[in-house]
């Protein structure tokens, strides 16, 4: 890693507060044996497997928030070149356009500019991942029926993320130092998403080229 790079990641240009796991549950035990896995060197694609006897709804709420807070950083690294000027629409080239919708405020799917809709995006997981009722901290207390989809929703809507910042901002990303950084963690992602069918293929679709030449 640059230095360069180092100093941005240092700094944790996060747009909020990490969401973190509490030392002593299931799921901090969980994090800590998947970044084991990563940092024996594993290979992504074995690193992402279910661990024997583990919840898979477990598994994946722990994925969900680590790439969470991982690709919010990789935004935070490049949003200064991110702006309603230099990108007014939330697009992944001229194919692929992303209109926001939610249950508040835009209630139709909106045309908005990139850096508003990663701020909404971002705010809007926030809530999902601090949701007790969708993303039980206490041991023992079950998942709810819904758990799936909302975290399929929110993978699909992080993915529009390394979208945007691949085809508009990785001579940004080259600048830094940070493209082998943000290719593992891209890599890591898509494994996950694929290893347990969260996101839809036409989503997949815009990277899809670069992808086959990268994981296959």
């Amino acid at each position: 890693m640059s230095m360069a790079l180092k100093q941005v990641f240092n700094k944790d240009r996060t747009f909020r507060p990490k969401r973190k796991f509490e030392p002593g549950t299931q799921r901090f035990e969980l994090h800590k044996k998947a970044q084991a896995s990563l940092n024996a060197g594993l290979d992504l694609k074995q690193a992402v497997q279910l661990p024997h006897g583990e919840d898979l709804n477990d598994w994946v709420a722990v994925h969900v928030v680590d790439f969470f807070n991982r690709i919010n950083l990789i935004y935070g690294t490049i949003s200064d070149s991110c702006t309603d000027q230099t990108c007014p629409v939330m697009s992944g080239g001229p194919k692929y356009e992303y209109r926001w919708q939610d249950e508040l405020k835009y209630k139709r799917p909106t045309a908005l500019s990139a850096p508003k809709y990663m701020s909404l995006l971002m705010d809007w997981i926030e809530v999902q991942i601090n949701n007790e009722n969708i993303f039980p901290t206490n041991v023992g207390t079950p998942f709810p029926k819904t758990f799936m989809q909302v975290a399929k929703k929110i993978l699909s809507r992080l993915f529009r993320v390394f979208v945007h910042v691949y085809i508009h901002h990785f001579d940004r990303v080259s600048q830094m130092g940070a493209e082998a950084h943000v290719n593992t963690c891209y890599k890591h992602f898509y494994y996950f998403v694929t290893e347990f069918n969260l996101t839809d293929h036409k989503e997949l679709e815009p990277l899809k080229e670069m992808t086959s030449r990268m994981c296959h």
